[in-house]
């Protein structure tokens, strides 16, 4: 039984409880207070995660963070997503990276700055959306030329991928299915495999509490 800490509103998280989900792992969540602090406190640090970060995966005695490093080893454990050969392997951990440094960050920073702090700076916004949009323009030239990142078949790159994009447009600010057709047409694609989940039905948090 995996065990992993998680929280409904992370996609960060999302990328391993869906990785759990679609591959049939037995797993379960361990809820993170995130937004009362949880993450930040000395408990979580010197117990958890000494970076202060979800998701962590507990598995075989260990605990394993950042979702990349979950995802390949969910992969070769389960054999399900994996890359196949060198030359897959290096490509999926090429996108991989990518999502990581621009794909999912400037997304996941925009969408919590627009939906779950009260003060935002519009220069900043701007910013983080032209970011978030120039990755967008990458993925979906490549997505338009195949079905997932790899080609014919979803592997862990699509899934690291796949973090944010269930979120409704309301909530992110952005509209895939109205500007980007080839990512919403991926996005589809992932959502019709077997065992897929949104975010807010596969982990704990949601809704949040109001006040």
């Amino acid at each position: 039984m995996y065990r992993l800490h998680c929280f409904a509103q992370s996609g960060n998280c999302y990328k391993v409880a869906l990785m759990l989900d679609l591959a049939g792992l037995p797993w379960e969540p361990v809820f993170v207070d995130y937004f009362k602090g949880e993450t930040r406190g000395d408990r979580y640090r010197s117990e958890v995660n000494e970076m202060g970060e979800a998701p962590v995966l507990e598995i075989g005695g260990r605990r394993l963070t950042q979702s990349g490093v979950i995802l390949d080893r969910l992969a070769r454990e389960s054999g399900k997503f994996a890359p196949q050969g060198e030359d897959q392997r290096e490509d999926c951990w090429r996108w991989i990276l990518f999502d990581n440094h621009k794909f999912t960050s400037y997304f996941a920073t925009y969408r919590f700055l627009r939906t779950f702090t009260k003060t935002i700076d519009p220069a900043v916004m701007a910013f983080l959306k032209a970011r978030a949009e120039a990755a967008f323009a990458v993925v979906d030239k490549h997505l338009g030329l195949q079905a997932f990142l790899l080609g014919g078949n979803p592997t862990i790159a699509d899934i690291s991928m796949a973090g944010y994009v269930f979120f409704a447009p309301e909530e992110t600010g952005f509209d895939f299915a109205a500007s980007y057709p080839a990512i919403e047409a991926w996005r589809n694609r992932i959502k019709a495999l077997p065992g897929w989940r949104h975010p807010y039905d596969l982990m704990p948090g949601h809704p949040l509490p109001q006040g």
